[in-house]
């Protein structure tokens, strides 16, 4: 028996070496941990249990039957993060470059079974050169069965991935399937196809960095939430979002002990500049509103002139979709529309409340946005918010113009309250620009044009610049001071906690693709 542990133990230890002690080095060598070594960071002490450790592949194609690494490339299994229970699995780069193939797929997908079936968050350490070619059709096949997993997971657990090197080809799809997709910078990238091949069909010269890396996919194509700057603060990162999500769709995330003082916040009274046309930052007003230091922002390089993220409301979590004036004045055009449709959905498949600070003039008008199908995206964000039914609150800080005020949760879509400042302009369009139209003749054949034109947007900025007319109509459920907006959202989102809706009977809805 004694010399069977010791057999077992000498197993182990190779295991745990994965691609050996140079290959190792090597990783260490680039600033990348080990798979090993990530699992140790994210989990909490001692609670990680590994499955499948000695798990080895099944080819012999190619005299890949001389080289059988134990775990097969993948490191899976479940533990505890903060006192919870989550499933991870972590590629391996230092064995056949992470690779997949039929038995790496099979440790990933039981992971993913088992996070399904005990209802808890699934974590991905994402780091492969994609399908191993050695095993063909078997490969492709090993991913679809992980594809079709995240998808029937979508909406049941939250699925959190982390690009810590190289992914491509399908390696990239099972991250963009999932809820959210953090990168670490200069060491990850994400594409469908490398530089070489781009430049062998489209003659395009083009970097790793360039074409794939965390700042591209963070600022031009969206594709990833989150980026740091090294390994640890991705880890740290992804325990961080985890706290404000729950363990699955049919719990509510955790909530924090909160103990209920002076909730007026009297610095809100001074944000909204006297200048209607003046920039401002939405996220002073966002800080100034929920729990201090509590916002966790998601997509914050990607779409600006929208602001979405996690934060705490008197402890609880809530969901936060913000028009941003600071950039393009907080119109709506087709990037800020699939962000915050997308974060939108999410928040409500878990049971998240959602909170809105709007401040919109409208959509972005030209060629360039129509082209792109700007009707078809802000068509997302309005189908997004109309089917959820989480607790809603939306607070007018400034502009709602036009179709857009609409869009961002407005009493017609389904918004449980609605507060406004009464800084609020609540109209079909600006007064400049309402005014050209409704009094055009008279500007036109008045003796002084632009002075008549000033008279008459003063004469409908006086009727329509203000929250009062969709107050008295009830689509404003109250106009608040600033300073109020903590305590009535607090007071609001309470007595909205055991809010019960459901929507048609259907197989699922048709969002606008």
């Amino acid at each position: 028996m004694q010399e069977k542990i010791k057999a077992l133990e000498a197993k182990i230890e190779e295991a745990k070496l994965g691609g050996g002690e140079k290959r190792i080095e090597a990783q260490h060598a680039k600033n990348k941990l080990t798979a090993r070594e990530r699992v140790h960071f994210l989990m909490d002490e001692n609670s990680f249990e590994e499955i499948g450790m000695l798990v080895t592949h099944r080819s012999s194609n190619f005299g890949l039957d001389k080289n059988k690494p134990l775990g097969d490339g993948v490191v899976t299994g479940y533990g505890n993060i903060n006192g919870r229970l989550t499933y991870v699995f972590a590629q391996d780069f230092t064995v056949m470059g992470g690779s997949l193939a039929e038995a790496h797929a099979s440790k990933i997908v039981k992971i993913m079974d088992m996070a399904l079936k005990n209802g808890a968050p699934l974590i991905g350490l994402n780091d492969s050169g994609g399908a191993r070619i050695q095993e063909g059709v078997v490969s492709l096949g090993g991913y679809a069965d992980i594809f079709y997993r995240n998808t029937q997971a979508s909406g049941v657990i939250p699925q959190l991935s982390a690009i810590m090197g190289p992914c491509a080809g399908g390696a990239v799809y099972s991250p963009a399937l999932t809820d959210f997709i953090s990168m670490v910078e200069n060491t990850s990238y994400m594409f469908v196809t490398g530089p070489n091949v781009v430049k062998t069909v489209t003659h395009e010269e083009v970097t790793s960095e360039e074409l794939g890396g965390a700042s591209t996919h963070s600022t031009k194509s969206g594709v990833t939430h989150f980026t740091y700057s090294n390994e640890i603060e991705c880890i740290n990162g992804l325990k961080k979002l985890l706290s404000y999500l729950p363990q699955n769709c049919e719990e509510d995330a955790p909530a924090l002990d909160y103990k209920l003082g002076n909730e007026i916040r009297e610095k809100l009274n001074s944000i909204i500049p006297q200048n209607p046309n003046q920039p401002y930052d939405i996220r002073e007003v966002i800080g100034g509103t929920v729990d201090s230091d509590s916002f966790h922002e998601v997509h914050k390089n990607y779409a600006e002139n929208i602001v979405v993220g996690f934060a705490r409301l008197a402890g609880r979590s809530i969901g936060i979709v913000a028009n941003q004036p600071a950039f393009l004045a907080g119109v709506l055009d087709n990037n800020s529309s699939k962000k915050g449709a997308r974060f939108v959905r999410f928040c409500d498949a878990f049971n998240i409340p959602l909170l809105v600070f709007e401040d919109v003039p409208g959509f972005l008008p030209g060629t360039d946005q129509e082209w792109n199908a700007i009707i078809t995206n802000g068509a997302k964000l309005l189908y997004a918010f109309s089917e959820a039914t989480v607790p809603r609150i939306t607070v007018i800080t400034r502009k709602a113009y036009g179709g857009a005020y609409d869009v961002m949760n407005s009493k017609h879509i389904g918004a449980d309250m609605n507060f406004a400042w009464p800084s609020s302009e609540i109209a079909v369009m600006g007064a400049k620009g309402a005014a050209e139209i409704i009094f055009k003749r008279e500007i036109k054949e008045a003796d002084d044009s632009e002075a008549k034109w000033k008279e008459k947007e003063a004469e409908y900025a006086e009727m329509f610049a203000n929250p009062y007319n969709a107050a008295a109509r009830g689509y404003i459920d109250e106009v608040i001071r600033p300073d109020q907006t903590r305590e009535k959202l607090i007071k609001a989102f309470k007595m909205l906690e055991n809010k019960v809706d459901s929507l048609p009977k259907k197989k699922h809805g048709n969002i606008p693709m």
